[in-house]
């Protein structure tokens, strides 16, 4: 039997399993997985200039397409780059494969230059983490590292000694990847407790969350059916948030009035795939039934009298027979009364402020008036992310991405890259905090070096925005959070991206238009209003109380300029 490179089997096992694109920087005891790929005429290398870029892209790639994606690195501080990247993509149950090199097994356990011993530190942000040892396990391993992320949903890590990588061996048996759908519902008899719940309620609401995907008309209908109002987590909005009428927007800190009148006004709570951290978000006396595909996450946020496994499209379908079609709709009515309220202020925020002020509200509005109708969008951690959600509109076809789960900065404009490579002929907008995109800012030359199109918008408000809002909230003066930044739209087109620079709101539409009609990558930057506050649907006294007290220590501070300026910015408006 013929022999061959272990680097080779690899790589063949994961275009196998469906992968197209490796991310990562090139090195030492990684050269034969590289030389490999460079050989390969179904993957191809994509050069980043940080390692955590690459993981943040491919798990990006793999979120947005549902196949996998590889990254890989070289031995010690390569392989440690990718840690931030890869909670993410993990977290995001992201199919993502990282090869992570290692030292030559002669020298592992003497303290050699640049040895780190991967698995625990990766074995808490993946599905599987081992380590190829003998070269006949090559194919064995690198199938079962893709299949595992493919079917646990998540990221998989399989570290690689240079030595081994380089290895000639015979291809041992020929494994392949299995990636079955089964299709999960509750027994009847759990169906038939979920339905007494439901049908003797008086005030339903439906909670959805990233679970409900490929199950919005079961939701629809199941909403309608009981004449319930549906809120929605922040990730399930793509999923559920278009074409429906019991929509009512979001809960949580990001969200409505209307959203948290629902969940909170309710006296039956139904949580469909919705596993929502915040347990002051949710009702205290209603009764809740919770239907998820991970049994532990059943009551894990908030105690629930029901909670059963089941995807969620088939476990409507077979619970809809079971349901007393409801006729009274005050409750619903009521909370879409709140729902068209949230969304007209939200539309009067937009508007362009004094003396050529741009609040963000209105570049996020024209950003959803302009990209097209199936765009995709990312979002920084922080007040960029708010925006996405709240000012982008989704249809079915556009898609938003943004770090709720991990909350990292600086995740917008490697994803995008990610989305951009995988999906070329969709329009991919990243939406970019100011010092979010300066961590990883020299990663825009990937985007000219690969030719790879995307459109970054920079929210450029010369804070930490966030962090500032946070501070303020809690009553204290708002401190290391100031940025010195450059001009962003000449930066880029240094680096050769196309750029523009807006800092009045009369310059903003025609920019706009001219920057996502560009056909190459383009960076947009807009001088948005340092004092935006993110507004919660409810404001609890400890806020108020701490804002407040802010305030008074601005103005002994000499920052009285301030406090007007946020007075009249968030509260006159």
């Amino acid at each position: 039997m013929a022999k061959r490179k272990v680097a080779d089997i690899v790589i063949e096992a994961l275009e196998q399993a469906g992968a197209k694109h490796c991310y990562g920087v090139v090195g030492d005891t990684l050269n034969h997985v590289t030389d490999a790929i460079r050989r390969s005429s179904k993957m191809d290398w994509v050069h980043v200039r940080h390692e955590e870029v690459g993981a943040f892209a491919a798990g990006a790639e793999a979120y947005f397409t549902g196949r996998l994606a590889v990254c890989a690195g070289s031995c010690g501080p390569g392989s440690l780059h990718f840690i931030n990247g890869i909670y993410e993509s993990h977290r995001n149950r992201a199919p993502v494969v990282l090869i992570a090199s290692q030292v030559a097994t002669t020298e592992l356990g003497i303290e050699f230059p640049q040895e780190v011993e991967f698995r625990p530190i990766y074995k808490h942000c993946s599905v599987f983490c081992e380590t190829i040892w003998i070269p006949s396990q090559a194919r064995r391993m690198a199938t079962l590292a893709a299949q595992a992320a493919l079917t646990k949903r998540g990221v998989a890590v399989l570290v690689l000694p240079g030595d081994i990588a380089a290895t000639d061996t015979e291809e041992g048996p020929s494994y392949t990847v299995h990636t079955p759908e089964p299709v999960t519902r509750p027994s009847d008899a759990e169906l038939d407790r979920i339905a007494a719940v439901i049908n003797a309620g008086k005030k339903i609401a439906v909670y959805a969350g990233a679970g409900c995907e490929r199950a919005h008309d079961q939701v629809v209908r199941f909403c309608e059916t009981l004449k319930a109002p549906m809120a929605h987590t922040s990730r399930a909005k793509d999923f559920v948030e278009y074409d429906n009428p019991c929509n009512v927007g979001m809960t949580g800190v990001f969200g409505s009035k209307a959203g948290f009148q629902a969940v909170t006004g309710c006296d039956t709570l139904v949580l469909l795939g919705c596993d929502f951290a915040w347990r002051q978000f949710y009702p205290k006396n209603a009764r809740v039934v919770q239907v998820d595909i991970d049994a532990s996450h059943l009551g894990r946020r908030h105690p629930v009298e029901v909670g059963v496994v089941g995807d969620i499209a088939p476990t409507l379908d077979a619970l809809q027979a079971r349901l007393q079609p409801r006729q009274q709709h005050d409750f619903l009515d009521e909370c879409l009364t709140l729902h068209t309220k949230a969304q007209a202020s939200l539309q009067q925020q937009a508007a362009p402020g004094r003396n050529g002020l741009i609040h963000p509200q209105q570049l996020g509005a024209l950003l959803d008036r302009y990209a097209a109708d199936d765009a995709i969008f990312t979002g920084d951690g922080g007040s960029p992310m708010v925006w996405v959600l709240r000012c982008i509109h989704v249809n079915g076809k556009r898609r938003t991405l943004t770090s709720l789960l991990h909350g990292t900065m600086a995740n917008a404009m490697p994803q995008a890259l990610g989305a951009k490579r995988a999906l070329p002929a969709r329009q991919v907008i990243a939406l970019c905090g100011d010092g979010g995109l300066t961590m990883l800012l020299g990663d825009l030359l990937t985007a000219v070096q690969e030719n790879i199109a995307v459109k970054i918008v920079v929210f450029n408000n010369g804070t930490l925005g966030f962090v500032e809002l946070e501070m303020k909230v809690e009553g204290l003066l708002d401190s290391y959070t100031e940025l010195k930044n450059p001009d962003f739209g000449k930066l880029a087109d240094v680096m050769g991206l196309r750029g523009w620079t807006v800092e009045r709101n009369e310059q903003l539409e025609s920019a706009m238009q001219a920057f996502l009609a560009h056909d190459g990558p383009a960076l947009l930057d807009v001088h948005v209003n340092r004092n935006e506050l993110v507004m919660p649907p409810r404001i609890e006294p400890a806020m108020a109380v701490g804002t407040v007290i802010y305030g008074a220590k601005a103005i002994l501070d000499g920052r009285a300029r301030d406090v007007v300026e946020m007075v009249d910015t968030n509260l006159r408006r």
